[in-house]
């Protein structure tokens, strides 16, 4: 007997989306997000790897194309939406409100079940046991691994089942990012499926259990994170210029 394979849990087939009027950022990229991993998305800069996370997450509109959660068609659905359904998004910059404390950010990360705050806050803390120490402290005056905790803490706590990560790492000192790979690690062994954005390239697939190479707006490359490590193609032409040993 055959065994069908699982179905994804997230996946995007053919999207083409951009900024402007009649410039594609994106040209027919697809993903698939199986149930329990952490997929990585590198390639070079300009070839549209936040684009795709944030079209996936409804911020750009998408011109052509499809995403589909748990084989439900979400193309188009606004954020606070995808939130509700168990999606949630980590951008890049500007992800802490300075003034805010931990603790505000925690209720503003569970506005839509706030009676769940008290148990999400818990659990969300026994992955980021230091923020438990920051409760009362504003976010702009934490270093920034620990502004990149809080982000990814208000994220979790509406329990998602897929987490997006739009450069967990970027600006943060070598000891940040690791602490911050190891966390992304942690939350996936949670029960959480991870989208990852990373200019990091090789620490990225060192971590992810598959990975996309995007160029031009397109599917170059896709295999495990292994595999990909250890293409010389795949080497020669991204790791190279992208990693960061």
């Amino acid at each position: 007997m055959t065994v069908a394979p699982e179905a994804p849990l997230l996946e995007a087939t053919g999207l083409v989306a951009g900024y402007l009027p009649g410039v594609d950022i994106l040209n027919g990229c697809d993903l698939r997000l199986g149930l329990g991993e952490i997929v990585g998305i590198i390639g070079p800069n300009g070839a549209g790897k936040s684009t795709l996370i944030k079209a996936l997450f409804g911020l750009l509109p998408i011109r052509k194309g499809r995403v589909a959660f748990r084989g439900e068609d979400i193309t188009g659905l606004a954020a606070h939406e995808l939130v509700g359904r168990g999606v949630s998004y980590v951008p890049q910059r500007n992800n802490v409100f300075p003034r805010l404390t931990v603790q505000e950010h925690l209720l503003m990360g569970v506005y839509l079940k706030p009676a769940d705050h008290k148990a999400r806050a818990a659990s969300v803390l026994s992955l980021f046991p230091h923020l438990g120490d920051r409760l009362n402290q504003r976010a702009g005056l934490l270093s920034g691994g620990e502004r990149q905790m809080v982000a990814m803490a208000r994220a979790l706590m509406m329990e998602p089942a897929v987490l997006l990560l739009d450069e967990p790492s970027a600006g943060l000192s070598p000891a940040n990012q690791d602490e911050v790979f190891v966390r992304i690690d942690e939350i996936n062994r949670a029960g959480v499926s991870v989208v990852m954005v990373e200019q990091n390239a090789r620490r990225c697939l060192q971590v992810c259990h598959r990975g996309y190479v995007l160029d031009q707006g397109a599917n170059a490359y896709t295999g495990t994170g292994r595999s990909l490590l250890n293409d010389p193609r795949v080497v020669q032409l991204y790791l190279g210029t992208l990693a960061k040993a």
